[in-house]
């Protein structure tokens, strides 16, 4: 049958000479088989054809830009290769500490075994992170001690200054085990790296002759240097708020008696406290502590740091200093009590009649400081 467009159907000739060419085809090369033909229109996987060096370096770059827990869990569950070169040392010990932001109630045993791999790694981050939970919240005082210790040892100065908190409160032992002269020289290891709460806690046991001879010179001459880092932290941050003068207003309670370096008592930064710039975030650690105990008692007659951004509990009844002031709140550190001030306590503070101690027998009271409030405001240790 023909058409004006040429032949409609092939001639049957035609039909056999194609058949024989694929035969030939078949037999010589094999290359016609349904398998090899569903080979050929598979997609190529270029990560296949990457060498594993040059993968745990895009890992590892991967990994130290993380902004948060989720970015680089992402990464290791794309495929089985990324898992296996993702949880190499080599990576892992790079990771950043946004990685270890975990919240408290994300908190899980393949969590703990992913912070235990990368503290095994070296990260000092994690030995940070993974020591603080077990110390305070797994209630693994040995391993979490040695945990903060290896990283404390790597020069890491929220370890050095957690240890010296440790070691001003004794805690995970009874009052016996405070070691003041150890906290002295944590912090001031930790000062020296430019921690600013490490800065602060030295100041105050300068002024108070708290765990070393008193210089109040000297102590001063700390607080000046914590509060100027921390408005160079917070200008860096947000330029902008040399345009508001709000914040950099000072003023000081009628009661309180300040006494600074260059004879003006009107300074901000000559304070105890410095300007009133906004605080800072509290770091990954002490966020977790904070959502893991959720303001409530950690235990039977145990409390809770009050400030906000601590999260540490007390691992014993009367582990921590209470304001002489009120008796109302009380503080892990003399750091922790100055930034509580500042920001909340100065305007809740009230003088009070003397409360009944109720010590089991554990200690006396112990003023620190000459009591008319703010950073020279008295505490207890109960």
């Amino acid at each position: 049958m023909r058409t004006r467009r040429g032949l409609c159907y092939p001639r049957l000739n035609n039909m056999r000479s194609e058949k024989s060419v694929a035969k030939r085809l078949r037999d010589f090369s094999g290359d016609l088989t349904p398998e090899t033909c569903r080979k050929r229109h598979k997609k190529i996987d270029y990560l296949d054809n990457l060498p594993d060096d040059l993968v745990l370096t895009i890992l590892s770059k991967l990994c130290s830009s993380a902004s948060c827990p989720a970015d680089y869990g992402r990464v290791l569950v794309s495929c089985k290769r990324l898992n296996d070169l993702g949880l190499r040392s080599m990576v892992l010990a790079k990771a950043s500490p946004k990685v270890f932001a975990v919240k408290a109630c994300r908190w899980s045993e393949s969590t703990h075994r992913f912070f235990k791999k990368c503290a095994e790694a070296g990260n000092v981050e994690a030995c940070y992170t993974l020591g603080m939970i077990r110390f305070y919240c797994l209630n693994a005082r040995g391993t979490g001690a040695s945990l903060l210790a290896k990283a404390a040892i790597k020069l890491h100065a929220p370890a050095l200054y957690a240890l010296a908190v440790i070691q001003f409160n004794g805690s995970g032992g009874s009052k016996t085990d405070k070691d003041l002269r150890a906290g002295v020289a944590l912090c001031a290891r930790a000062a020296f790296l430019g921690h600013v709460d490490a800065l602060r806690e030295l100041g105050h046991c300068l002024q108070d002759g708290y765990g070393v001879r008193q210089n109040v010179t000297e102590g001063r001459r700390f607080l000046v240097q914590a509060n100027a880092r921390e408005l160079a932290a917070v200008l860096n941050t947000a330029p902008e708020a040399l345009t508001s003068s709000s914040w950099l207003v000072w003023n000081p309670l009628p009661n309180h008696r300040h006494v600074n370096l260059a004879g003006c008592s009107n300074c901000p930064l000559l304070s105890d406290f410095g300007c009133n710039v906004p605080e800072s975030a509290p770091q990954p650690a002490n966020q977790f502590l904070t959502d893991w105990f959720g303001g409530k008692s950690p235990g039977p007659g145990l409390r809770l740091c009050s400030h906000s951004g601590c999260g540490r509990p007390e691992s014993r009844r009367h582990e921590f200093r209470r304001c002489s002031v009120c008796g109302k709140v009380n503080y892990c550190s003399r750091a922790c009590q100055a930034l509580d001030w500042r920001t909340r306590h100065k305007s809740e503070c009230t003088p009070t009649e003397r409360w009944e101690d109720d010590h089991d027998g554990e200690g006396d009271n112990v003023a620190n400081g000459n009591g008319g409030g703010g950073a020279d405001e008295a505490m207890d240790e109960s």
